[in-house]
C-alpha cells in the first residue's frame, strides 16, 4: 500500500540541476582557468548529480587535479579541506544564480508539481527530499509558490550521507510515522532513484535531458517506471501505486 509521496527537488520540481551544473563549472574554472566549464559541468551532469557536496567536491578536485589551486585558497577562506574551498566558491557563485527569480520561474516543471498537488488534493501526505541546503531549498521552494505543499522537507543539512544512501528517506519516513515501504519516490537521477530503491520505497523514475542516460543505465527500475513523456506522468504514478497495493485510507499523523 502507498500512505504517502516524496519528492525530489532539484531535477524533479526544478531543473536546478542544471544551474547547479553551471556553478560547478564557474568554480573550477575559478580555481583553473585552463579548464572549460563546460567539460566540468558535463562531468557534474553525468556523473554526480545527486550525490552530496563533499563527494561532488573531492571528485571535481580529483578529476582536474585542483589539490594545489585549492590548497592556495584555504586560508583566506577558512576551511580546512581542499574539497571545503570549492564548497565555498560554488555557495557564492550558486546563491547568486538563484537570485534570479524569472530564471528559477523558467526551469520549474509544471506536469510535477501539477502531480505534487493532484496528490495532495486526494489526501495523501508529501514530503521533499533533496541534497541543497536548507536556504537554497527555502528560496526556490518560495520563488515555485509551494513553500506549504509538504508535510516535511528534509535537505543536506540533516543528514550525515548522501543520496544513493537512503539515510534522507529514511528520516522523512520516521518523520511522517509511516513505515519505508508504504512510500511512493518521484526522483530523477540514479542517486536518488538509488536511494529509494535502498530505502525499500516504491520509486518513478521522471528523468531529466541531464539525468536521462544515467537512470536508463543503472538498470535501477521496471523500464515501465521511467517516464520519459512528463505527460504521462501521472498515469505511470498511478499504475505504479496500483501495483503497490493502492492507496492505503488511513494515514499516521505527521511527527513535525
Amino acid at each position: 500500500m502507498i500512505s504517502a509521496v516524496l519528492f525530489d527537488l532539484d531535477g524533479t520540481l526544478v531543473e536546478t540541476e542544471e544551474l547547479k551544473a553551471i556553478s560547478h563549472g564557474r568554480t573550477v574554472a575559478e580555481l583553473r582557468s585552463d579548464v572549460s566549464e563546460d567539460e566540468v559541468a558535463d562531468v557534474y551532469a553525468n556523473d554526480l548529480v545527486g550525490h552530496s557536496r563533499q563527494e561532488v567536491a573531492e571528485t571535481l578536485v580529483q578529476r582536474f587535479g585542483l589539490e594545489e589551486a585549492a590548497r592556495e585558497r584555504m586560508e583566506d577562506l577558512g576551511v580546512e579541506e581542499t574539497w571545503q574551498v570549492l564548497v565555498s566558491i560554488r555557495h557564492d557563485i550558486y546563491d547568486e544564480i538563484l537570485g534570479d527569480t524569472d530564471l528559477l520561474l523558467k526551469q520549474r516543471y509544471p506536469h510535477n508539481i501539477e502531480l505534487l498537488y493532484e496528490l495532495r488534493g486526494e489526501g495523501y501526505p508529501t514530503a521533499c527530499a533533496t541534497m541543497s541546503h536548507r536556504p537554497q531549498v527555502e528560496r526556490v521552494l518560495s520563488v515555485l509558490g509551494i513553500e506549504d505543499a509538504f508535510d516535511v522537507v528534509a535537505t543536506m543539512d540533516d543528514v550525515e550521507r548522501g543520496k544513493p544512501n537512503p539515510e534522507i528517506y529514511l528520516l522523512v519516513a520516521k518523520k511522517l510515522g509511516m513505515p519505508p515501504e508504504e512510500f511512493l519516490v518521484i526522483e530523477d537521477s540514479p542517486a536518488g532513484v538509488g536511494a529509494g530503491v535502498a530505502a525499500g520505497m516504491a520509486v518513478v523514475a521522471v528523468p531529466t535531458r541531464i539525468t536521462s542516460k544515467g537512470v536508463r543505465a543503472s538498470n535501477l527500475l521496471d523500464p515501465r517506471w521511467v517516464v520519459e513523456d512528463p505527460e504521462t506522468l501521472s498515469e505511470v504514478v498511478r499504475q505504479r501505486i496500483e501495483e503497490a497495493g493502492g492507496k492505503r485510507e488511513a494515514h499516521t499523523q505527521p511527527m513535525l
